[in-house]
């Protein structure tokens, strides 16, 4: 990571609504966070379970449910691609080094920023139903529930690998 300030320090993010802002930040964060470590982890270490997820299983999990926590925010229902994404989590994948998993995480984010971006403020307290038992909540909800999602297995991602390292 640089020296700069973290991303909530340094001002909106142009495009962002205002209340959306703390949203993005995060996410941007997280993507600093996995750009600066993910690409340098060994495979190996990436996928080892120690009586835990493994340090890839976060990263590949983080991407897949902010698809379809923002799915759920703009009112879909999950396709059948975003459901296998979520059967294939758990598997390991020694294919996907530390960079094509940065690569997922970014992309994951750069779509998640993209909605962000074209989410209309007036719409935040709308109610969305999540998962199959459709559980409530509201667009804002399911948005600030990805960007907190992603935030925590960028954590547990970092404390994995120092584990595993």
């Amino acid at each position: 990571m640089s020296n700069s300030p973290e991303v909530w320090l340094r001002g909106p993010i142009a495009g962002i609504p205002a209340l959306l802002q703390p949203a993005a930040h995060a996410l941007v964060q997280a993507r600093e966070e996995v750009d600066a470590l993910a690409p340098g982890v060994p495979v190996d270490a990436l996928w080892a379970r120690r009586g835990a997820a493994s340090a890839g299983f976060h990263l590949l999990h983080l991407a897949g449910a902010l698809d379809r926590l923002f799915t759920y925010a703009r009112g879909e229902a999950l396709n059948d691609a975003q459901k296998n994404t979520l059967r294939a989590e758990s598997a390991e994948h020694p294919e996907l080094d530390g960079a094509a998993l940065a690569k997922l995480v970014s992309q994951a984010i750069d779509k998640a920023l993209a909605q962000l971006e074209s989410t209309d403020p007036a719409t935040l307290s709308t109610e969305r139903r999540i998962g199959r038992a459709g559980l409530p909540t509201t667009v804002i909800g399911a948005l600030f529930h990805g960007a907190e999602h992603t935030s925590r297995h960028v954590g547990q991602f970092i404390t994995t690998v120092k584990l595993a390292t």
